[in-house]
């Protein structure tokens, strides 16, 4: 019997019977190695993390080649851990879901071909994720709203907003045409002195500092445009970082931090405010690492209330990369019966808009 046979015939067999859905996520598209047990696409049976950040520490960034080999030597204990946390084991599942883009193309690969091995050996159902829609997802296993929604998606290396009318469909209303908000906020700590990942770092010295001590750019392009752009704020800050070096002036931390967050913080919540008032949908979930950020929530959640609309964030241990997301991300697609034969591979740039169009079993 054929891999495709096998795991139809396990799907049909599973419907008929009535049972949980359960599963398995993977997740390794960059320096975390993650794997998580996901029961009906929202009840989060345990979600393993490996971090990867103390080996990168020293490097102020991810190092590709690092990061795949580390994936290798984790992944295996990561899976086991999520089963034996979830008192769960292969026979269980109902299907496995990995990354498969975009991202580094050696870590993604490194899950893609550890799903394949265990579905190819147990007769599983697999499910091919896109990281950022993961990202949104995340919001459904935290209490997030439904569908039709507009997702803020912000990290190191996306800034967008996003329509999703409904499960599985997503359209840009806006990106970032240079830096991704994230991308600056580290480049800005590592200009600092601040160690990797700068992100936490500056919004937890912008907690105590002036936010107008600094007159620092906000890029608004157009009256028109939801696209964003942060290298103009970036340089701002580091030339004003050096020309406070080169004239021997003391420079208090604390004020850049907080100067530069409200830049970044002003743009991302007004260009949001334009895209409700723009589609007229009032609900708005944030997806990414930088929605941890104290001042992004704060700000967000004050003009929410102000323009009428409803905003969700996921709890923190969801904003940064974890399989939890995958998996809750896959659940539409089992429910379709949406499946992805052993030919898939990893793609670095994998689009979001056109993740749901691709070709399934």
């Amino acid at each position: 019997m054929s891999f495709v046979d096998r795991i139809r015939s396990k799907y049909e067999q599973d419907r008929a019977a009535g049972k949980p859905v359960v599963i398995l996520g993977i997740e390794t598209s960059c320096d975390e190695t993650s794997a998580a047990v996901i029961r009906d696409g929202k009840e989060i049976l345990s979600n393993v993390i490996a971090s990867q950040i103390e080996i990168h520490k020293r490097f102020g960034g991810v190092v590709p080649e690092v990061a795949s080999r580390k994936h290798v030597e984790s992944i295996s204990g990561v899976v086991d851990a999520a089963l034996e946390q979830a008192g769960l084991t292969l026979d269980d599942l109902s299907a496995v879901a990995v990354t498969y883009g975009p991202g580094l193309v050696g870590a993604l690969l490194t899950g893609v071909a550890f799903a394949k091995g265990l579905c190819w050996a147990k007769g599983i159902p697999m499910i091919g994720v896109q990281h950022i829609a993961g990202h949104i997802y995340a919001n459904f296993l935290s209490g997030g709203m439904e569908p039709p929604l507009i997702a803020l998606v912000v990290s190191g290396g996306h800034t967008e907003l996003v329509h999703m009318p409904t499960h599985g469909e997503f359209s840009f209303l806006g990106r970032t045409r240079d830096d991704a908000a994230g991308e600056a906020y580290d480049k800005v700590a590592r200009s600092m002195g601040l160690d990797y990942p700068g992100g936490p770092l500056i919004d937890r010295l912008a907690q105590t500092g002036n936010p107008e001590a600094y007159a620092f750019p906000r890029a608004w392009i157009d009256e028109q445009s939801m696209d964003f752009s942060f290298s103009g704020l970036k340089s701002a800050v580091i030339n004003a970082l050096h020309n406070a070096e080169q004239r021997g002036e003391e420079i208090v931390r604390e004020d850049v931090a907080a100067s530069f967050q409200a830049a970044v913080v002003e743009v991302l919540v007004e260009k949001t405010v334009r895209a409700v008032e723009r589609t007229g949908v009032r609900n708005v979930v944030v997806a990414g690492g930088v929605a941890a950020n104290k001042g992004l929530r704060k700000r967000l959640t004050e003009r929410a209330a102000e323009a009428s609309f409803h905003v969700h964030f996921p709890t923190l241990d969801l904003c940064t990369d974890n399989a939890a997301m995958i998996a809750a991300a896959a659940f539409p697609l089992y429910e379709a019966g949406q499946f992805h034969d052993l030919d898939l591979n990893a793609l670095a740039s994998l689009s979001l808009t056109k993740w749901a169009d691709t070709p399934t079993i």
